[in-house]
C-alpha cells in the first residue's frame, strides 16, 4: 500500500513510469510528463490531436449531479490548457455493486447533459459494477481534441519573462466540496452564510472558460505561452509543476496570491492553507511580458477575476516565494493536505 493519498509523486513517476511509455512513436510531440496536462499527436496537414485522462467521481454525500459535474469538468480543465475546448470522450465506469441502476441512470443523465454542453460527443467507454468497490473514484476517462498543431498549447510552452496569472481564488474547489460535505458542522462553527456562500461556489470549479477568454473565441490572442489548471498541490503546487514542465523558475509574490474571503474562513476552519490545497476551477496563465494589461480585462470582460501573481524566471534561478521582502525557495508538497482534513473531520464525525 501506498504511504501517501492522492497523485502519484514526482519521484515515482521518473522511477517507474519516465522512459517506460511503450513503443516510441514520432508523431507523439507531447507524452507524459510532471506537470504536463495533456498528450499531443501530430497529425498530417498540421493538425495535432490532444487528449487527457482523469479518475471519475463518485461522492454520495455530495451528490450525484455534483459527482458528474466533477467528473466532466476536472478532464475539460485540463484540455482547457491547449486553448480549447474538448470535442470527444471515453468512459469506463467501475461502480459500487450497492450503487442503485437509478442512481446510475441520475448519474448518467448529468454525465450527459453536462458533456452535451460543453459540445463533447461521448464515443465509447465501459460499464460495468464490482463487489468491493468502495472508492469515490468511479473508473477514469479521457477527454479527446483536435485542432492546429500550432495553436495547441501545453505548460511546457512558458518561457523566463512571462508574467504568471491566477484566475479566481485559492482552494475553490477544496473549500466548496468541505462546505457541501460537512454542511452542519461549518454551519456550526462558521455560520449559514459562509456555508452557503462556499458551497455556491461549487460550480466555480470549471475553468474552461478562463482559458478561451484567455485567447479568445477564435484563438484571436496570441499573448498566451503556457497554461496549467490548479488541482492537487493548489495554486503553488501549479505554478511549481507549469515552470517545472518548462524546464524554468518561478518568482511569486505571496502577497497578491488571491485568496477569497469565504475559501480562507473554511480553509481556516480544516487547518488548511488555502494556497496549497486542491484548487479546481483556478487556472495559471503565462503570458508575454507586459500583456497582463491586455489578458485581465479580457477575463473580467467574462466576470472572471485575473491577478498577476509573479514571473518566469531562468532556471537557475530556482522557484522562490516572495514573502516579507525575502525570497526563499518554494518545496513541491506531494501529500496535498485536504485528503487528511477530510478523513479528519469524516472520522470525528462532521456532518
Amino acid at each position: 500500500m501506498s504511504d501517501k493519498l492522492g497523485k502519484i509523486d514526482p519521484h515515482l513517476f521518473q522511477k517507474f513510469i519516465d522512459n517506460k511509455c511503450g513503443f516510441n512513436r514520432k508523431e507523439v510531440s507531447t507524452g507524459p510528463g510532471f506537470g504536463v496536462d495533456v498528450s499531443i499527436v501530430d497529425l498530417p496537414q498540421g493538425m495535432a490531436m490532444a487528449m487527457t485522462s482523469d479518475p471519475l467521481t463518485l461522492l454520495p454525500s455530495l451528490g450525484l449531479e455534483e459527482s458528474a459535474w466533477l467528473s466532466v469538468q476536472l478532464m475539460a480543465n485540463d484540455m482547457a490548457t491547449t486553448g480549447y475546448a474538448p470535442m470527444y470522450g471515453q468512459f469506463v465506469l467501475n461502480l459500487p455493486s450497492s450503487f442503485s441502476k437509478s442512481d446510475f441512470e441520475v448519474y448518467w443523465n448529468y454525465i450527459h447533459r453536462f458533456c452535451s454542453k460543453i459540445g463533447i460527443a461521448i464515443t465509447g467507454g465501459h460499464t460495468g459494477f464490482v463487489e468491493g468497490q468502495n472508492s469515490t473514484m468511479a473508473g477514469g476517462g479521457t477527454f479527446i481534441t483536435i485542432g492546429p498543431k500550432d495553436n495547441m498549447l501545453v505548460s511546457k510552452k512558458a518561457r523566463p519573462g512571462d508574467t504568471i496569472l491566477v484566475t479566481k481564488s485559492c482552494a475553490i474547489s477544496s473549500s466548496a466540496i468541505l462546505a457541501m460535505c460537512f454542511p452542519e458542522s461549518v454551519k456550526n462553527k462558521l455560520g449559514a452564510e459562509i456555508q452557503e456562500l462556499a458551497s455556491d461556489s461549487f460550480y466555480d470549479t470549471s475553468s474552461l472558460q478562463d482559458a478561451l477568454a484567455a485567447v479568445g473565441k477564435n484563438r484571436e490572442h496570441r499573448d498566451i505561452t503556457a497554461m496549467h489548471d490548479v488541482t492537487e498541490g493548489g495554486v503553488l503546487g501549479a505554478i511549481y509543476e507549469l515552470a517545472t514542465a518548462s524546464d524554468n523558475g518561478a518568482l511569486i509574490y505571496n502577497d497578491q496570491l488571491p485568496v477569497g474571503y469565504v475559501q480562507n474562513k473554511v480553509c481556516d476552519l480544516f487547518s488548511l492553507d488555502p494556497r496549497n490545497c486542491i484548487g479546481a476551477g483556478s487556472m495559471v496563465i503565462t503570458c508575454k511580458k507586459g500583456s497582463a494589461r491586455d489578458v485581465i480585462p479580457r477575463l473580467e470582460k467574462e466576470n472572471i477575476v485575473c491577478t498577476e501573481v509573479g514571473e518566469i524566471v531562468e532556471r537557475d534561478k530556482g522557484i522562490k516565494l516572495m514573502k516579507n521582502d525575502e525570497a526563499n525557495r518554494l518545496g513541491y508538497n506531494e501529500n496535498d493536505p485536504y485528503w487528511a482534513a477530510f478523513y479528519k473531520a469524516f472520522n470525528s464525525g462532521w456532518k
